[in-house]
């Protein structure tokens, strides 16, 4: 069978899957479509929590980051792997013992603040439709490079999947699907990276295989028969500087910046909605601390094999196209030159591809009119002066590697399965947040606490709805590559949410003003910054122009920093919290008395704030 018709196969099925799990498990409550009725297994919820977590970000592009930019892509590694045990270690037990599911709702009571709340609500809606674009973004591109339609059809296509299921299943049915979607995609992640480990090391362990030596078939594939028994590193380090970059494993990036993309990644991740409405779906404290031990061990797979797919996808990479003659570029080349995917200009008319340092063009192939193959005359206006013929669009290189390295059809086409997988498993969990946040923190806690329960979830369902369609217009006009949308997103978490759920669970000073004044600085500084240079000057976006040499990614660990000083001096200076609420901060970090079972630390009866 080709890869046409294998990934048509398996997207098919696996899709059918998860509409069919959704009907299943279907949410008939609210209860249910907000936390699956507290009845989950942690083991179940641990391996929902990471495939909610391993989105397109975790499992296109962050391997595909690292290919490209070397030792600096390892930040974003760094940074969503420590976040996660931030996380879990932190935020969630406490907010689980607190009793309030979502995140606005927690800031709204414990602020005692109405007005706190709604600007949390409007936070963690900003923040869920940046992260979730990243997620439509992946998704069309899975369609396009495999199953041969534009990549808008796809974020489409993607749009009308993930709004069925999550619509109908709720909380319940998405985690169900998502036990589905984590077995999916880790074994689509890691045989390829098995195989390839093998064919260049002989290692079959990918994490061992980047240190290990070249065997003889991997000079083979290589083309380069003196690269056997030398280490991988090695050689990827000598491949580039002969092309004319820095060596791989050197850093380039300004480490002020490298510093602040791991610090905002890292706080962005303990303040993600949509991850810590998870740690509500289990029965007990005991069981949401356990469900975060399980997730780390299912996270771990994936993100401990990420640099190795980065390194051999690089390393064939390079080996595949560079020098090569066009008419011998390799099948997937072309395939995914017909989507803007890839592209090559001739500029020293030789035929041949050249690739080096620097942008091939200016912009990317579908901002110069680029339709079908990349002819010279299209682009004639936009080749850049150095001496780079190639782009490749850094999302695709997952997808690409078991083409590149020769695998099987089927693996290739289990590739698309499991990205899709990714990147639908989070959109739903989103979808979820923005959903909740709607009905029941805006709708039932604000303009009609006497809505019925059928009321509610039907206002679920129709926020969901509308986000769906935001969502997909935000993948089809992306401000970036998946993981930088993504770190957008963790960068604004980090700025808004981060400082007042910990000060909130740790500090019985910090009041509703500290908190609504370091929110607003927060979140207007970090999207202000971001707007800037992705949105209305693009053309700035270089460390010549930034901040203290800070990107757009790593900005949110300064409005975290405004958010955090804001919160202290304006609560040290106004009137501290009631007392009721002092006494609930300090009982909520004591262990759960045992013999009376778990407490609600929120007072039974509503304040009115």
């Amino acid at each position: 069978m080709s890869i046409l018709a294998w990934t048509w196969a398996l997207v098919s099925v696996t899709l059918l899957l998860y509409i069919a799990i959704a009907l299943y498990a279907r949410s008939t409550s609210t209860s249910d479509f907000y936390t699956a009725d507290r009845s989950l297994h942690p083991i179940m919820n641990g391996m929902a929590t990471g495939a909610d977590w391993m989105s397109a970000a975790s499992f296109l592009s962050m391997a595909g980051l690292i290919s490209f930019m070397g030792r600096d892509g390892s930040m974003y590694l760094m940074g969503w792997t420590g976040g996660y045990v931030l996380l879990a270690m932190l935020i969630a037990p406490y907010l689980r013992k607190y009793g309030r599911y979502t995140v606005p709702e927690f800031i709204g009571d414990r602020y005692y603040s109405l007005f706190a709340k709604i600007l949390a609500v409007l936070c963690a809606i900003l923040i869920s439709f940046t992260y979730i674009a990243g997620q439509m973004r992946g998704v069309g591109i899975v369609f396009s490079r495999f199953l041969e339609v534009p990549i808008n059809t796809g974020v489409v296509i993607g749009m009308f999947v993930v709004f069925f299921y999550a619509v109908i299943g709720g909380m319940k049915g998405i985690t169900y699907t998502q036990v589905a979607q984590y077995c999916i995609l880790i074994i689509a992640y890691m045989i390829p990276a098995i195989f390839i480990s093998i064919m260049m090391t002989g290692n079959p362990v990918p994490f061992f295989g980047i240190g290990s030596t070249i065997s003889a078939d991997g000079a083979a594939i290589l083309g380069d028969a003196g690269a056997q028994g030398r280490h991988l590193l090695a050689v990827l380090n000598d491949l580039h500087t002969d092309l004319g970059f820095a060596e791989y494993t050197s850093g380039i990036r300004p480490k002020i910046d490298v510093l602040c993309v791991v610090i905002a990644l890292m706080l962005g991740t303990a303040g993600l909605p949509h991850v810590i409405i998870r740690f509500f779906t289990v029965p007990r404290i005991r069981d949401a601390r356990s469900s975060a031990g399980w997730a780390l061990i299912f996270i771990v797979l994936l993100y401990a094999s990420a640099p190795a797919v980065a390194i051999f996808a690089r390393t064939n990479f390079i080996g595949s196209i560079h020098n090569v003659h066009y008419s011998d570029a390799p099948a997937w080349f072309k395939s995914a030159e017909l989507n803007g995917l890839v592209a090559w200009v001739d500029k020293n008319g030789d035929g041949r591809m050249q690739y080096g340092p620097g942008d091939a063009i200016v912009g990317k192939p579908k901002q110069i009119g680029h339709l079908g193959a990349f002819g010279q005359q299209t682009v004639k206006n936009s080749r850049t002066a150095n001496s780079n013929e190639v782009y490749i669009d850094r999302d695709i290189i997952v997808l690409a590697n078991p083409e590149i390295a020769q695998l099987p059809n089927w693996v290739v086409a289990l590739v698309a399965a499991g990205a899709l997988a990714a990147a639908m498993s989070t959109a739903a969990g989103l979808l979820l947040v923005i959903a909740s946040a709607i009905s029941h923190d805006l709708i039932k806690g604000v303009l009609m606490p006497s809505i019925s329960e059928k009321g509610e979830l039907l206002w679920a369902r129709c926020g969901a709805a509308g986000a769906v369609v935001v969502a997909g217009l935000f993948g089809i006009f992306p401000l970036g590559f998946v993981a930088q949308v993504v770190a957008f997103a963790f960068g604004l978490s980090a700025s808004t949410f981060f400082p007042v759920i910990l000060m909130g669970i740790f500090s019985k000073r910090v009041n509703v003003y500290g908190a609504v004044s370091g929110m607003l600085g927060g979140v207007l500084f970090t999207a202000a910054y971001i707007g800037f240079f992705t949105l209305f000057y693009p053309e700035l976006n270089s460390a010549d122009y930034w901040l203290f040499g800070i990107s757009p990614e790593g900005i949110g660990a300064i409005g975290m920093l405004i958010n955090f000083t804001l919160l202290v001096i304006v609560s040290r200076f106004t009137a501290p919290p009631p007392l009721e609420v002092q006494h609930q901060v300090e009982n909520l970090r004591y262990p759960v008395d045992r013999d009376r079972g778990e407490t609600k630390i929120a007072s039974k009866t509503r304040r009115a704030y």
